[in-house]
């Protein structure tokens, strides 16, 4: 199982980052959330500092590109194998980071991945 962590987290149920993570759930894989706003996804707190979170196999964004440059170097210190950029948070900047860094990134959909058996 991945552990993963979604930054972008939400407790609305209509919004792709709380049918990743509902999804996550349901394929095993334990799930670490970060948003805007704190409160709860599925039984789960939402945080909203950057939790020195141990072992992340994969980070997964839901949150736009321009504010994705305050979580550069918090997500590189967390060591993931890859991140997912979503669609709508594609970022060739970010993306060169994490190139240099030996992070895979990955631009594609969390929830089409989980359901093809690609993740």
């Amino acid at each position: 199982m991945k552990r993963t962590l979604i930054i972008g987290a939400t407790s609305n149920p209509s919004r792709y980052a709380y049918l990743a993570a509902q999804k996550l759930r349901h394929y095993g894989h334990p799930i670490l959330l970060i948003g805007r706003r704190k409160g709860f996804a599925l039984g789960e707190e939402i945080n909203t500092d950057k939790t020195d979170w141990k072992d992340v196999d994969t980070v997964t964004l839901y949150i736009n590109p321009s504010h994705q440059p305050e979580y550069y170097d918090y997500i590189v210190s967390l060591n993931p194998k890859r991140v997912i950029f979503n669609p709508g948070t594609e970022n060739p900047e970010f993306k060169d980071i994490l190139i240099d860094k030996n992070i895979i990134p990955i631009e594609g959909c969390t929830l089409v991945m989980l359901s093809t058996g690609q993740f």
